[in-house]
């Protein structure tokens, strides 16, 4: 059997939340996706090292205000949140919660990639994990610092009648996280119940507990306190996987900045008495189920692939598809809505940075753009910046523009309807511009860098993970309207360098 070897960071870019499968020889990674539409990404791989995109399970969750940015606020920080992937009986589902709409989603298909029938859950159950057990009945753990199991009816669709509904653990109140991030798994006769936790005083760390019985007595503890590559945050939340060689692996994530919450793949063994030994390795070997196996990469030039959009794009909240034109290298927005700032605009368009040291260029033709438009390339998270051509009394400027938060970077589920700060700007002739972002996503130094026409444009923006947006930085390519909506914009020939 050939085996493939990595380091336990597998993939340099923003999926957190894993939870991960194995059916036949291929294994499926689910991440969440907050407020990006299509949503809830599916990965795939034959190794746990090497993934490419497998599919979305939904284009769009609900066509509300929100999702939809017609109330300008959106819903940043909200959406799907960890979903659990299983796979039972033929039927992959994938099940989770959206924290602005508050209800429970279960999305079924008999293929990996769909299409997926979307089906509302009684209840609302954060973080949870489903489990077929193997008497029939089924299952969810859910629920932050006090952990509770529901038992389903047969279609889990909502608490089965009479069943069981019962706390079976609970988390100190001095614990800076509670035990949240369920998941839920029967392993030869015993439940395994494996959290994200954060101890006072203590990085994040993983935690398991383990019961003969499903309604318990749990006993358990933290099992990885790991800060890997000294980035001073612990690795933890994730599901575990038995390869076909019989050996267990586990993928959790790692908070790097603005980079985002990244994949950690690590060993998983048992001692004697079956409790669970995690260990976060420099060099992993998986075995490789197809080792002459092309992979499509996580990043792309092209916006659109097989006549779709490509994966590695996604929209900044459900996109009104009548204001754009795309084809494999060019994009193009119409604005219909005054705002206030780049984040209330529709339409932008986003890719995930990937690596600590990457580049993207794009061609922007500004010439249709209206008076007190802006059209460009953005760093988007919750501390943003952009270059962007503008139009102004009859004539193009080049800017360049800062958004500093004013609130905590730990604050959640806020309206920010603040204007960025103007950092550099001059006259242009042409609107038709070149422009570049160079992101520097190291532990000590986040940063972008933005070019023009391959011409430093300003000083380094400095960059920070912040908990409003909830997600790492990302390509964006924007048009939005302050004064008078109409004005359309072009974007060409986008590049990864």
């Amino acid at each position: 059997m050939k085996y493939k070897t990595s380091s336990c960071s597998i993939i340099p870019a923003d999926f957190p939340d894993p939870d991960v499968i194995r059916v036949d020889d291929a294994y499926y990674m689910v991440s969440t996706t907050m407020h990006f539409m299509p949503g809830c990404v599916i990965l795939r791989s034959y190794n746990l090292i090497s993934w490419e995109f497998c599919a979305y399970v939904f284009d769009e969750l609900e066509n509300t205000e929100g999702q939809t940015l017609k109330d300008n606020k959106g819903i940043y920080g909200r959406g799907m949140w960890a979903a659990s992937l299983r796979y039972h009986e033929g039927m992959f589902y994938v099940c989770f919660v959206a924290n602005d709409t508050h209800k429970t989603y279960l999305f079924t298909s008999n293929k990996i990639t769909g299409p997926y029938k979307k089906t509302e859950v009684q209840g609302f159950f954060h973080d949870l994990s489903i489990l077929f057990d193997d008497d029939g009945k089924k299952y969810f753990v859910s629920g932050n610092r006090k952990i509770t199991l529901t038992q389903m009816n047969d279609s889990l669709t909502a608490p089965e009648k009479d069943g069981i509904n019962q706390i079976i653990i609970e988390d100190s109140d001095d614990a800076l996280l509670g035990y949240e991030g369920s998941h839920f798994y029967k392993i030869n006769g015993k439940y395994y119940l494996f959290f994200i936790h954060m101890p006072k005083g203590k990085m994040r760390t993983q935690a398991c507990f383990v019961s003969d019985k499903i309604t318990g007595p749990y006993k358990g503890c933290d099992v990885l306190q790991s800060d890997y590559n000294n980035w001073n945050s612990g690795i933890a939340q994730g599901g575990i996987v038995q390869a076909n060689d019989g050996k267990w692996y586990g993928i959790l994530f790692q908070d790097h900045g603005a980079l985002g919450r990244i994949p950690i793949l690590v060993n998983v063994s048992f001692d004697n008495d079956g409790f669970p030994i995690f260990s976060a390795e420099n060099q992993i070997s998986v075995p490789d189920n197809r080792p002459d196996y092309e992979y499509t990469p996580l990043f792309s030039d092209d916006f659109l692939k097989n006549g779709k959009l490509n994966p590695s794009w996604q929209f900044n909240h459900i996109p009104d598809k009548k204001l754009i034109e795309i084809t494999d290298k060019k994009y193009k927005i119409t604005a219909d809505k005054t705002v206030t700032n780049i984040t209330q605009a529709i339409n932008t368009l986003t890719q995930r940075t990937f690596t600590e040291k990457c580049s993207g260029e794009i061609t922007v033709d500004a010439s249709k753009i209206n008076e007190g438009d802006f059209a460009g390339l953005c760093a988007l998270e919750g501390e943003y910046s952009f270059a962007a051509v503008t139009k102004e009394n009859g004539g193009f400027y080049l800017v360049l523009m800062n958004h500093k938060i004013p609130y905590s970077p730990w604050t959640m589920n806020v309206y920010d309807d603040q204007k960025a700060e103007l950092i550099e700007k001059f006259k242009i002739e042409n609107p038709v511009v070149k422009l570049r972002a160079d992101f520097n996503l190291m532990k000590d130094i986040q940063s972008v860098q933005f070019f023009f026409d391959d011409m430093p444009f300003g000083n380094p923006c400095t960059l920070r993970y912040t908990l409003d947006m909830f997600v790492g930085v990302r390509f964006a390519l924007f048009l939005f309207s302050t004064e008078q909506y109409g004005g359309s914009a072009e974007f060409r020939d986008f590049k990864i360098i």
